[in-house]
This record gives C-alpha cells, structure tokens and sequence, in this order.
C-alpha cells in the first residue's frame, strides 16, 4: 500500500473542508452507489445521460490508494464519437456541427502524491481539434470495494474551445492496476456545466484509454510545487460561514444575487473579508462539482486588467512612465495602416480612447467587424481587422468606445517593447507571469494565456484568454487592491498608475462609458480599469461618496475591489452585471466609509 505522508494528508484535508460544505459532504455517502461500477468501466455501455457529479467524488468508506499512477494517460475517442445535448446556443451552426459533442484527443502525463493524481501540464494545452482545447486539473485516487483490486481515479478537466475563451467544465474517471492486465478501464467524462453565454451544452461518453506507466524525470518538481500550491491557497471558508463569523452584522447572504433573473446561471461567487475567502459551490445541471475549487473560470475582458492593464504598469515601473505615451504604430507590424494611428499611445489603446470607431459605445455587432477580430487566429488578420477597418472619428483620448482590439493592439506593442527592452526572445505574458503572477502564488493551470494562431509561439491576445480558479481570482484581485505595487518587498507595478486605475487618485477623471446619449457619470473607465461611483443620494445608507474599482468580463462577470479591502467575484453567463447589492451588504461587517 502506498503510505501517505502527513503533508500531503493535511493538503487533502485542507482542499476537502475548502472546497466542500456540509450539505456537499452529505452526498458523499451515497457516491459509490452512483458510480460506473467495474464491470461499466470495462465494457461499452449505451448512455443516456450524464452522471450525477456525486459520482466523481471520492466517497465515503475509500481506502488509501494501493497503486501508484506515474506515467502517460491516452485518450483517441472513436471518429464521430460522443453523445451530447444542446442546452442552448445562439449560433445555428452548433446545432449541425457535430464536433463540439467530441472529445478531442488526450494526451497528459501524471505524477501521484500520496492520494493526488497531479498532471504534469496543468495549463491550456493545445489539441489541434477544430473545436476544442484542454486544461486537465489535479484529481483524487483511491481504493474502494468492488474494484477487484484496481484502484480509482478521478479528475477535473476542462474543455476551451478553440481560440476562445468559454470554459465547459466536466470530470472523468477511470479505474487502474500496475499488477493486471489490461492495466486501465475505459475512461467515462462528462461535461455539466460552463462560464459561456452563448453556448452551453451537456457532454459525455466512454472512451478506450492507454496508460504507459513510466518514471516521469521531473516527478519530484511537479509535486512540491503542487504541495507548495496547495500550501500557499487563501484560507477558505463556506460562503454559510459567513453570517456566522460576524452574527452581530445580520448579512444577508441571499443580498448577494439579489436582482438577478437568471441566478441558475451563476457559476461561482465569493466574498474576501478580513483574510478568509469566503466560496460559494459551484452548481451543475447534475448536482454539485466535486472539484470547486479547481474549476476552471474564464476570464474573458477583465484580462484587459488583469493581464494587459498589469503589464503596463509593470513596464511602466521597470521603463519609467514615459512607455505610456509610446505611440502604437512603432511598435506593430505594418499591416497598411493609414498615419491615423501614428498619434495613438498605448495608454489611449488601453483607455479605449483611440479615435477609432464605427459608431462610439460598444463595438460588438454579431457579424461585424469586431466579430471578425475576435474569430480570426492569424496575427496579421487580427491586425488589419483592427487596423483597417475603424476609421478615425474624433483625437485619441476624447471618447471611450469599447473594443478588444484596441487591448489586443496595446498588447502586442507592449510585447515588442519588451524583446526591445530586454531580449528578442522576452515575451510579455511570461514576463508578467514570472515576475507577477509566480510570486503571487498563482495556480499552474493559470500560467499560460490564448495566444494567436492557436498556436504557443503565438502573441499573447491580451484582451481575454486567462483561466482562473476562485483562489487566483483573490489573489490577484487583493495584490491590486491592497499591496501598492509591492510584491515580496520589491515594486513590481507603478504605484501612481496603480491609483490611477483603481480611482484612489483624487485627480483620477476616466473617461465616461456606454452609450454616448445615455452617459450619466456614475461608470467610468481609466487603464483597462472600470470603476462605479457610489454616492450618498442614490444609497443613503452611505454615509460618504466613493469610486469602487473592478474588473469586468463577457457574460456577467464582475471582480470588484472595494477601497476596504473587501473583494466580491461573481462569475456568470446570463449577461447580467450585478453586484451593487453584494457591495453594501458586505459594508456591513467592513463599513466602506470612515466612521
């Protein structure tokens, strides 16, 4: 029998009382019982439907794990195969396209610590499958009878789609023996649940797998760097823990979806305060996902912030202030560009500010330009769609008008200023990475972006492609909110732009969002930041007026940085930005304005 060794023990404790509330932990119990058992593992059974998701959890009664699993696993689903059901979509083709309900192929390699099945490569990895990319999470392994002596694995994963940036979350699990033959079961996966407005689907299957049990070189490295992951995560609580920690301030948990209409959208929401994360679950069409806090969320635009507003305060405090007014021009590829663009900075492109539009507001008319740079793969596409196809209106840095390529641009810029500055082979995601996001503990499943071409020697897109886990979105939500630009002693961002972009600077204007005949004041937008004001009129329970900072993606994401040092995430696709209810109710245990 493999021993287990204290640490990585208190690790698996440590994830399960994070991860899981009590009612989740109810269901652990009956498990077993809805699981494929040995003898649907080893043959091809017809399917109807998806699992319950109770079913991928490890249950109550488990064993440690007898057997150890090192090596590569493989998956080479049958042409054509896989079963599925289209929950909705606004696009006519998934309905005929039959590649979305297929797996792509698989190929992953795993170390075990103790009851963790680790892969080597947590990140986005790239299939060549016209619809769909991976990124594999760390899963559970253990004995339990009625497995004739192989042991069980189960497993997060994650479906991209291709040069996009939907999550479609599932799991899968499989049964293996280093002493039998055949050494694997058949693996079974389901998909359940995904952060994606326009599409959301129900996929699973059975498939032959391949287990090639060898030594992997660097085993020992994956492992303490998972065990260091584990160690370094937010102390988490259940979102119930909340009202009881702080039972004098009456919080209303159910404040904090208040107004929604479509709250069965919601993927995962959470609530910093004090030092505790406070997580919601993370609700499937088929119960609840027994890898919470290992599900992988989309970022989509608040990586404008997160990633290309970051970097560009990193730039600015390694190269001095003056790279903001650095023209665009100087550092792209000449695609036919007219001079137009030659008085373009890269802070207009990252204040969506370039003079450039069609008509000012939002650029994202389905089949229109801006949709055509957002499906495009190719570098040079991306940017003469960008380039040539938005006239200049008005100066740079006069009227807002949202567009991803203008971040994708800046992006971009920014990236040929670092190989200038640096290295020619320096690359502007792995320098933020690196000196950012490693320090800061960031999960590894993180550490890798969209690039294009769908390609890893790709430019980094900038304007969406990160993939949290709800610990990540924290982390970096509470670096920007609270640290000043000071990372482990040293500055890594400009701390005036930092203020700048987070409305704490008294001078701090931004520019005015939304439909130019509706613009009212109360959401501006200053350095790929976006940021509400709060007054006393409008919420007379205030009893001062504030600028609260936060980031905001595609499909109802919000990341919310209250100058209390409060954090609020919520993560949903029903297109529904709502969060001014969950800001004053967590104003009740950290009052928001100075007593």
């Amino acid at each position: 029998m493999f021993p287990y060794r204290p640490s990585s023990e208190r690790l698996l404790l440590i994830a399960i009382s994070t991860v899981l509330s009590a009612a989740m932990l109810s269901k652990a119990s009956v498990a077993a019982a809805q699981q494929p058992g040995f003898s649907q593992l080893f043959s091809s059974p017809e399917l109807s439907a998806p699992l319950p998701d109770a079913a991928f959890r490890v249950p109550s009664g488990a064993r440690p794990p007898s057997q150890i699993f090192e090596g590569r696993l493989e998956l080479q689903p049958p042409s054509g195969y896989g079963y599925g059901k289209i929950i909705s979509t606004t696009f006519d083709s998934v309905r005929t396209d039959l590649y979305w309900k297929r797996l792509p192929p698989f190929r992953v390699e795993f170390v075990q610590d103790a009851t963790h099945l680790v892969p080597v490569q947590q990140g986005l990895i790239l299939t060549g499958s016209p619809a769909w990319n991976l990124i594999v999470g760390a899963g559970s392994v253990w004995d339990q009878a009625g497995d004739n002596g192989y042991t069980r694995a189960s497993l997060p994963f994650a479906l991209i789609e291709r040069s996009q940036n939907c999550v479609h979350n599932g799991e899968l699990t499989f049964l293996f023996s280093n002493t039998q033959q055949p050494s694997i079961s058949q693996v079974r996966y389901q998909i359940t649940q995904e952060t994606c407005y326009y599409m959301k689907v129900d996929m699973w299957g059975q498939v032959p797998a391949h287990y090639t049990r060898e030594e992997i070189p660097q085993a020992g490295d994956v492992k303490s760097a998972y065990e260091s992951e584990m160690a370094a995560r937010v102390p988490t609580k259940p979102l119930s823990a909340l009202a009881n920690d702080f039972p004098d301030t009456h919080v209303d948990l159910a404040a904090f979806l208040r107004g929604r209409k479509h709250p069965e959208d919601v993927t995962t929401f959470g609530v910093y305060i004090n030092g505790i994360h406070y997580a919601s679950n993370c609700p499937t069409r088929y119960g609840e996902y027994p890898f919470c806090s290992e599900m992988r969320l989309p970022s989509y635009s608040t990586a404008k912030s997160a990633f290309a507003g970051v970097a560009m305060m990193h730039l600015g405090q390694l190269f001095g202030q003056e790279v903001y007014a650095n023209k665009l021009t100087a550092y792209l590829p000449n695609v036919g560009q007219d001079a137009s663009w030659n008085a373009v900075s890269f802070s207009n492109a990252l204040d969506m500010a370039t003079g450039h539009f069609l008509s000012p507001g939002f650029e994202r008319d389905e089949d229109g330009p801006e949709e055509k740079f957002l499906v495009d793969e190719d570098l040079d596409a991306k940017l003469k769609d960008a380039l040539l196809t938005f006239p200049r209106k008005v100066p740079p840095g006069v009227i807002w008008d949202y567009q991803s390529h203008n971040t994708f641009l800046a992006t971009v810029a920014m990236n040929k200023l670092a190989k200038e500055k640096l290295d020619p082979g320096a690359d502007l995601f792995n320098l933020v990475r690196d000196d950012i996001y490693k320090p800061l503990h960031i999960s590894q499943g993180m550490l890798t972006t969209l690039r294009t071409g769908d390609s890893a020697a790709g430019e980094p897109e900038g304007y969406f492609g990160l993939f949290y886990i709800q610990d990540d979105v924290v982390k970096i939500a509470r670096f920007l909110d609270e640290s000043g630009g000071v990372l482990n002693g040293k500055t890594v961002l400009d701390p005036q732009r930092l203020r700048e972009s987070l409305f704490r600077d008294p001078k701090t204007e931004g520019l005015l969002t939304g439909d130019p005949r509706q613009r009212s004041g109360t959401v501006r937008y200053n350095h790929a930041f976006w940021a509400r004001h709060y007054t006393t009129l409008e919420y007379p329970q205030l009893t001062c007026d504030l600028w609260v900072p936060y980031m905001s993606g595609y499909g109802g994401i919000s990341v919310v940085m209250l100058p209390n040092g409060v954090i609020f995430y919520v993560f949903s696709d029903a297109e529904e930005f709502i969060f001014n209810d969950a800001v004053l109710e967590t104003s009740k245990v950290v009052p928001l304005c100075p007593a």
